[in-house]
C-alpha cells in the first residue's frame, strides 16, 4: 500500500481550554481555513454562563480573536490560526443576576466579520470538547477530570475478534442518558455480551435524532450528558468485561458544521468541504473532501483523541462509500491504516510502561493488537477486509436472505448457509508487514431495519399509522434465524430490545426514520414472549462463549460445513450445518418451517472426530433433551427437529 502518513492536530492550541492555574482563564483557538486577518476578516466568540442564555437582559460577552499564520515544525501543513485569552474575572456582569464570573458551564460560538460582509454568527466551534443545547459550543469551570479505575488502566483488554458477542444501542432509546445506561451494564454482563456498540453520541442539532449528522466529533452530545459519563459507562462497561466501540461519521457532516456553515454563508468556494466519494442523504448533507489534507488530518485527531480521551476499544464506521477511493487513496483506507499504525506506535510505550501507558495497553495482548475497526460497506464487504485495515464489517446478506425464507421460499436457504459460512470472507490478511483477523458481523436485525418479527405482519401500534409495530405472537418463527445468527461464523450482533422480542416497524425512507422516538419496552422483558425469547438468547449466547467449545468461535474456512442435501433438507424448510475446531464439534439443526420433521443424518469422520472404537456421542444442548449416544460412524440416523427452532448437538 501507498498510503499517506497523517497527522495529529495540535489539540493543545484548540478548542476552549481551561487554564491549568488559574480557571477562569479560557484560551480559544481556531482554524479556518482561506479565512485571514490580511484580507479584512474579523473573528470573534460570543461567551454566556448556561444559566444565562435564556434571559433578555442578559447578552453574551465579545471577545475579539487574533491572527497568526499556524506554521509549527510539529505540525507540516500551514493554516490561518485565530486564537485568543480571556479572562472572565476581568468581564462586568451585565445584569446584577447574571451568573457570570461564576463556577459552571458556559456556552460560545463564533462569528465572522468582514467590512464588505454582514456578521456571520452562529459559528460551532469544530473542536468543541463539550456541546450546550442544539449548535452552541461550551467548557465548564470547577469540573473535576475523570479518574479512571486502576483495574481499568492496567487490566483490561480489549477482547480478540473471534471473541466479540456485540449488543447495539442509541443511548437515548436504551437508557434516555447515559447515566442511567450505565446502571443497565449489570444486565448486559448477565445476558452475556461483550461489547457495545454505541450509535453516534456526538453533537447535533436536534434533540430527537440517530445522530448520523454531527456538526461536533470532540465530546458528547447535551441531551446524553456530560464528557464523565462517557468515560464512566466506558470505565464501567471494562470492569465488567465489556469492550466499547463508537459509530463515527466521518464521511458527511450536517449543514451546520463549521466548515460547511461558514463558507456556505461566504459564498466562497470550500476548501475542505465536497463531494469526495458518493453523495451524502440529502441537501442539508455536506460531503468531506479527504482530498485535502485538514480534512484528513481532522478525523485522524477524532479517532486518536476519542481513543487516548475516552478508552474506547474502536470505532464502526458509517457509509464508508462516502469516503472511499480505493485501498490506496486518501479517504477511508488512509484513516484505518493511520489509526491502526497509532496505536501500533504505542507498543514500546505500553512494554516500558511509559507517560499514558494505561491509555493505551488494553490493544496489546501477546503479539496481536486487538483495536476493533468495523467497516460500514455495504456495497463491498468482503473487499474493504482485504482493502483496507477494517478488520471486521456489516454485511447485509444474511439479513436480506432470512426475509426471502420467511417469505416460505426454502430455496434461499442455499444462500442463507453460505451466508452463514461467510463464504467468499478472508479471515486473514496481511498487509504492510501488518497480519490482521478479519471477519464480517452476523445479524438480523439493526438500527437501519424493521424488527425482524415485522416480516409476518404489521399493525398500527394505538391506531397511529405512522407508528407501526410487528404482531409479537410470531415470536416463536424468529427462534430458528436466531440460533442460526448466534451460532454462524463471524461476530453475532443483537440490537437493543432483540432479546426479548422488541417489535417497532420502521419506515423504508424519510426523516421520521432518524427523528420518531423508539425506546426501549423494558416491559417487554417481563411478559411471557419476552421471558421465552429471552431464555432462548441467553442460552445461546453462554454456547456462544463457552471456552470449551472453540468451534463456535472459530474463523478458519474449516470451521464451518453445509450439509448440503435439497431433497432431503432444504425442500423441507431444514438446515443442516456443522461447527468444527480440532477434537471439537457441533451440529447445528434448523428448522424454519410449521412442522416437525425428522430427518436421516450419517455423521462422517470428516466433519466429527471419530473415536478408535468408531461411536460417538452427542449432546443437545438448547435444551439437554434428545441426547445422541453411540453413535456408529456411516450409519443413518433419524433426527428430530421440532418446527420454527434447532437443535445444537454437541460432540461429548
Amino acid at each position: 500500500m501507498n498510503l499517506k502518513t497523517m497527522e495529529r492536530l495540535p489539540l493543545s492550541l484548540l478548542g476552549a481550554r481551561i487554564n491549568s492555574k488559574n480557571p477562569f482563564l479560557i484560551e480559544f483557538g481556531l482554524f479556518i481555513p482561506e479565512i485571514s486577518g490580511p484580507e479584512g476578516y474579523q473573528v470573534f466568540v460570543k461567551v454566556i454562563h448556561e444559566h444565562d442564555q435564556f434571559l433578555q437582559e442578559i447578552q453574551p460577552h465579545k471577545f475579539e480573536l487574533n491572527y497568526q499564520p499556524f506554521d509549527q515544525s510539529n505540525y507540516v501543513n500551514c493554516l490561518d490560526y485565530w486564537s485568543a485569552k480571556v479572562n472572565l474575572k476581568d468581564c462586568d456582569k451585565f445584569h446584577s443576576n447574571s451568573s457570570w464570573g461564576k463556577k459552571g458551564k458556559y456556552l460560545y460560538r463564533y462569528c465572522l466579520k468582514h467590512p464588505d460582509r454582514d456578521e456571520i454568527d452562529w459559528i460551532i466551534d469544530p473542536f468543541a470538547r463539550e456541546f450546550g443545547m442544539a449548535k452552541l459550543s461550551a467548557f465548564t469551570i470547577g469540573e473535576k477530570d475523570y479518574e479512571w479505575s486502576k483495574n481499568e488502566q492496567k487490566e483490561w483488554k480489549t477482547p480478540a475478534l473471534n471473541d466479540l458477542m456485540i449488543y447495539e444501542m442509541m443511548i437515548s432509546e436504551f437508557g434516555i442518558d447515559l447515566k442511567t445506561t450505565i446502571n443497565r451494564l449489570d444486565y448486559l454482563a448477565d445476558l452475556g455480551i461483550n461489547c457495545i456498540k454505541i450509535m453516534p453520541i456526538s453533537n447535533v442539532v436536534n434533540t430527537i435524532d440517530w445522530g448520523y449528522k454531527p456538526i461536533g466529533y470532540f465530546g458528547v452530545d447535551d441531551r446524553f450528558g456530560k464528557s464523565k459519563h462517557f468515560k464512566k459507562l466506558i470505565d464501567e462497561a471494562h470492569q465488567r468485561g465489556i469492550a466499547v466501540i463508537q459509530d463515527v461519521v466521518y464521511a458527511h457532516t450536517e449543514e451546520h458544521f463549521a466548515y460547511s456553515y461558514l463558507y456556505r454563508k461566504l459564498g466562497k468556494p470550500n476548501p475542505v468541504m465536497g463531494k469526495f466519494g458518493k453523495d451524502g442523504f440529502g441537501p442539508d448533507d455536506e460531503c468531506t473532501n479527504f482530498n485535502h489534507p485538514f480534512i484528513r488530518d481532522f478525523f485522524f485527531t477524532v479517532n486518536c483523541y476519542l481513543l487516548e480521551e475516552y478508552h474506547l476499544d474502536g470505532f464502526r464506521y458509517d457509509y464508508v462509500p462516502g469516503y472511499w477511493d480505493g485501498p490506496e487513496g486518501k479517504g477511508y483506507a488512509n484513516l484505518t491504516y493511520n489509526t491502526y499504525q497509532e496505536v501500533k506506535s504505542k507498543a514500546k510505550i505500553v512494554e516500558n510502561k511509559e507517560k499514558n501507558w494505561q491509555d493505551w495497553q488494553r490493544f496489546f495482548s501477546g503479539d496481536t493488537i486487538n483495536l476493533i475497526q468495523c467497516a460500514e460497506q455495504l456495497e463491498n464487504p468482503e473487499g474493504i477486509l482485504h482493502e483496507s485495515y477494517s478488520n471486521c464489517t456489516w454485511q447485509n446478506h444474511t439479513l436480506y436472505i432470512s426475509k426471502r425464507v420467511t417469505e416460505g421460499n426454502f430455496n434461499f436457504l442455499d444462500n442463507l448457509a453460505l451466508s452463514y459460512s461467510l463464504y467468499r470472507y478472508p479471515h486473514q490478511v496481511s498487509q504492510n508487514g501488518d497480519t490482521q483477523t478479519k471477519t464480517a458481523l452476523q445479524y438480523i436485525e439493526t438500527h437501519d431495519h424493521s424488527r425482524f418479527l415485522c416480516n409476518w405482519g404489521c399493525k398500527p401500534s394505538r391506531n397511529e399509522h405512522l407508528l407501526r409495530e410487528g404482531h409479537r405472537e410470531n415470536w416463536y418463527k424468529v427462534q430458528p434465524y436466531l440460533i442460526g445468527t448466534l451460532t454462524a461464523k463471524g461476530i453475532p450482533l443483537i440490537w437493543q430490545g432483540q432479546e426479548f422480542a422488541e417489535n417497532y416497524h420502521i419506515p423504508p425512507e424519510g426523516a421520521i426514520r432518524v427523528m420518531l422516538f423508539r425506546p426501549v419496552r423494558w416491559e417487554y422483558f417481563y411478559d411471557e414472549i419476552g421471558q421465552k425469547m429471552i431464555r432462548l438468547v441467553r442460552k445461546l449466547i453462554q454456547i456462544r462463549r463457552d471456552q470449551d467449545q472453540p468451534q463456535f468461535r472459530s474463523l478458519n474456512d474449516e470451521s464451518f460445513y453445509f450439509h448440503n442435501h435439497h431433497d432431503h433438507y432444504q425442500s423441507r424448510g431444514i438446515l443442516m450445518l456443522s461447527r468444527k475446531h480440532e477434537n471439537h464439534a457441533s451440529l447445528i439443526a434448523l428448522n424454519f418451517s410449521d412442522q416437525d420433521h425428522t430427518v436421516k443424518f450419517q455423521f462422517s469422520p470428516e466433519h466429527f472426530p471419530i473415536p478408535e472404537n468408531g461411536k460417538v456421542s452427542f449432546q443437545e444442548q438448547l435444551h439437554g433433551e434428545k441426547d445422541l449416544k453411540d453413535i456408529s460412524v456411516g450409519e443413518e440416523y433419524d433426527l428430530t427437529i421440532p418446527s420454527n427452532y434447532g437443535r445444537i448437538w454437541t460432540l461429548i
